[in-house]
Parts: C-alpha cells; structure tokens; sequence
C-alpha cells in the first residue's frame, strides 16, 4: 500500500504529487480536450529570491493531515490563526517541496473585488485599437488585424484556474480582510473550476479562440470562447487573521485549519531558530526566554524572534546593543494598547 501522505512536511522536494489519486466524482474538474497550460514546476522564487523560508517551514502532524485532505478533496485550506505563526509559508513550503512552480499571490483588501483576482482587461488599449483600425479602414488601408487576446491578463484566481495538469498552489491571503460578499462570491468559481471572460465571450463569434498572459507571466493560456475551466483543482489557501466570521455556506466548502500561537511552546520555538537561522549560538537562548516572557503579556511573532536572535549574532561588534536591549527594541508587542505600551 502506498504513503497516504502526499505532503510530508519533510521540506524536500519530490513528485509525490504525480499519484495524487482522482478527485472524487463531484470534485472531477476539466476536459481531456481542453489544450494543457505548461508551468515551470521548479520556479520557487519570490520577487527575485529563493525560497529559504519554505525549506524551513515547520511543519506538525495536523497541518500535514489538513494539508493532504485539501488535496485529496479538491477543496480550499482556510487557515486560521494569529499574526506571524506561519499561515502564508505554508503555500511556500507546499508549493516547494511537491515542486508545484511559483506560488500564485493574491493579497485581499477590503476594496478586492472577484473580478480582480479572475482577470483585467485593458478597454482603453481596446478602444484605441479599434479607432486605428477604423482611421486605417477610411483612409483605404488595410486595418490591423485585431487580436482581443491581447487585452487581458489573468489575475492570481484566474491562473490558478488555468487548464494545468497539475495543481498550481494560490495563496488568498487575508480573506477576513475582505469585503462582506467576496467569500460568498468565490463560492460558485470554487464549486465550477471555471469562470466566463465577458469580453472573450462577446467576440468569439469573430475570434473563438485567444491566448492570454497569466499572472505570473508563464506560458499563455489557451482560452475558447471566453471560458476558463482548471483541470486540476488549484491548491488554495486562505488566511485569516480572525478578524471575522465567515458564513456557513463558504465555510463548509473550506478545509479548516488552526494554526496556535508557539509563543509558549520553548521547543518549537527553538526548532525554527535553528531551522531559519542553523548558525545561531548558545546566546540565542536568551532571546528565547525573553520572547517567552514578554509574549505572556501581549501578542508577539515569531519573525520577531527570529529578527532578535540575528541581531544577537551581530552583538560581538562595538557598539552594539546589549540583548536586553535587542529585546525592548525588537520584541515589542503587537497589541500596543493591550500591553499597556
């Protein structure tokens, strides 16, 4: 029998997702006909450096079961838990080792819109389009040959429901953030695998089928007449901070995971120095124990540990702060009011 567990948490990379097996019957997305996207599953790179913090990612037993069970499901992974235990890595750490390409980042606001995170079309660079080719019509010369294609670019949402054959790994980060409806709006692309591109559709009498750029500026995505349906069911994560309720409907759709704060945890805190920072001494202890101290009274993060026991490596030079300093400096509470800071 084989390993159940498609994510490990082990942090290195393997093709374990190759026997994910079928999705359930109502969970089975796509065509066979339907033309493949390619990716590149070996770009872990954000901005314009690697991923160090995904191969250090801690992961425990119940984020490796939640993440499988996504998997297995088809099903979005809402993550919950307080600022800074690692709710956004987790799309890193899952997207490198299953060597699933760059994570896809839609980062929510309370002015995101679902049209925002599917596509955007550039009407104005349409219209100027068409008045050239009106202008060249008139004046008898042959007019351009218009490719509407070229006027629109898939949001985060809208790549992650490309046609890959494997899943892409999406990142919704702050959903709680979001506008009361944009839960309630994504339920029916979550339940489809497919959304319509208005303008695609409205000209596929004269252009059935365009290619349009995806948001990590991949290969083109083959669409036909204005219909984007996935293949593979994206692996999605949703952040919450907690600072709202979802509603039942978007929550029984969602894989729930609660991610506890480490604060008062001394050996996992411990795990992710040496995972994050492997050349960190003995004097890194202290930083630990004034992390634990000072999270008892007032909510802290664990990159604030991290930032303190780096600066405590560079203590040695002159002038530096001593580590109680470093502490007061770098290990002050979020919740300022609450702390009485």
């Amino acid at each position: 029998m084989s390993e159940w567990r498609i994510y490990k948490g082990t942090s290195e990379p393997h093709d374990g997702i190759d026997r994910l097996p079928d999705p359930p019957p109502w969970r089975d997305f796509g065509d066979a006909e339907d033309e493949v996207t390619p990716f590149d599953r070996d770009v872990l790179v954000v901005g314009r450096r690697r991923l160090p913090r995904s191969a250090a990612y801690q992961a425990d037993e119940s984020i490796i079961e939640a993440v499988n069970t996504a998997l297995y499901l088809r099903r979005p992974l809402l993550v919950t838990g307080d600022p800074g235990v690692g709710k956004s890595t987790l799309a890193d750490a899952v997207a490198s080792e299953l060597r699933l390409g760059k994570v896809l980042r839609w980062p929510v606001n309370s002015k995101s819109t679902l049209r925002e995170g599917l596509y955007r079309y550039d009407s104005l660079g349409r219209l100027e389009e068409a008045s050239v080719a009106r202008h060249q019509t008139a004046t008898g010369q042959q007019p351009s040959q218009a490719d509407v294609g070229r006027y629109v670019v898939l949001g985060p949402l809208g790549t992650a429901l490309a046609p890959y054959t494997l899943p892409r790994v999406l990142l919704i980060d702050e959903i709680d953030k979001s506008d009361i409806d944009l839960p309630n709006d994504l339920l029916d692309v979550f339940e489809e695998g497919e959304f319509k591109i208005l303008e695609l559709a409205r000209a596929a009498e004269t252009q059935e089928t365009v290619r349009v750029q995806p948001a990590d500026d991949g290969a083109e995505v083959t669409v036909r007449r204005g219909m984007v349906r996935c293949r593979a069911f994206p692996f999605v994560v949703l952040t919450s901070n907690g600072e709202r309720e979802f509603p039942p409907a978007f929550l029984r759709r969602c894989v729930r995971l609660h991610l506890p704060a480490v604060s008062d945890d001394g050996a996992r805190l411990r795990a992710i120095v040496r995972a994050h920072l492997p050349g960190a001494d003995q004097r890194a202890e202290q930083i630990i124990e004034a992390f634990m101290e000072r999270a008892a009274t007032g909510e802290l993060a664990t990159d604030q540990l991290l930032n303190a026991v780096y600066l405590m490596g560079r203590t040695v030079q002159e002038g530096a702060p001593d580590p109680d300093r470093i502490a007061r400096l770098v290990l002050q509470h979020l919740n300022v009011t609450a702390a009485g800071e």
